[in-house]
């Protein structure tokens, strides 16, 4: 798929990973709607913002029926919208924690890719074939090494990267007969402002474990391997770690 002009849908793409595949995706002559809870500058020739809960139907619906009005078509969606909340499942002090925490994460990170995925899939089916791979589109999910090597605290996290691991085949053998692709890619220690804001020990005990190369990953990295996904058609089905060879220890 050329992804010069076609029309992407990036969730959280006001900040982090998915700002920085919004900047990619624009820099290689895509169309792009950001949908996020935080307010980001896009409204332009080739963006545009749609304010959008991604765990709420309603809220992605007319978001996407905004995307269309606008440019026509969705060809391509990433799931970048997520949390990454740290929490043992018994406190220091033998307090289990609230059911309603574990559900939130899995709600946001889980519930909401897959409400978004489905919604865009929707629109993708209307699309004519393209190019000798006869696709109709692609939407590429964000997992994370976490759903490998959960760390201690990371219950919540790692089960709902794990899930969005395990959705990558059945959903692209769901989506086969249509020419939609679908794909992951489980990020590992990347150099968002989130991580970036940490005290310098901090970041370089997480370096510590990294193989090659000896830094954060480059969010830009993030978005150019959606771009070659894009241009990839053979590549479907899969998850793909974006770490540095890093292997995560318990803590």
């Amino acid at each position: 798929m050329d992804v010069k002009d076609k029309v992407v849908i990036v969730t959280g793409g006001a900040s982090g990973l998915g700002q920085a595949t919004t900047e990619t995706l624009l820099e290689a002559g895509a169309k792009v709607a950001i949908f996020d809870l935080n307010d980001a500058e896009a409204n332009n020739d080739n963006t545009l913002f749609c304010k959008a809960d991604v765990t709420d139907a309603q809220s992605v619906e007319n978001a996407v029926a905004n995307t269309v009005e606008k440019f026509g078509a969705v060809h391509v969606c990433v799931n970048c919208a997520g949390i990454a909340p740290a929490q043992k499942i018994l406190d220091r002090d033998g307090k289990a924690m609230p059911l309603e925490d574990f559900a939130k994460g899995i709600n946001i990170n889980l519930v909401g890719t897959f409400n978004v995925a489905r919604l865009a899939a929707e629109q993708m089916a209307k699309n004519d074939p393209i190019g000798e791979a006869k696709e109709r589109g692609l939407i590429v999910n964000t997992a994370s090494v976490a759903a490998y090597e959960g760390q201690m605290g990371q219950c919540t996290y790692a089960a709902s990267k794990g899930a969005i691991v395990s959705l990558s085949l059945p959903m692209a053998r769901d989506m086969a007969k249509l020419g939609i692709r679908v794909n992951a890619i489980a990020p590992g220690i990347m150099g968002t402002p989130m991580l970036l804001g940490m005290p310098e020990n901090v970041q370089e005990s997480l370096v510590a474990n990294i193989q090659f190369p000896k830094r954060m990953g480059l969010p830009e990295e993030y978005g150019k391997l959606v771009v070659h996904m894009m241009e990839n058609a053979y590549i479907n089905g899969e998850c793909i770690r974006l770490d540095g060879a890093i292997r995560m220890q318990p803590r």
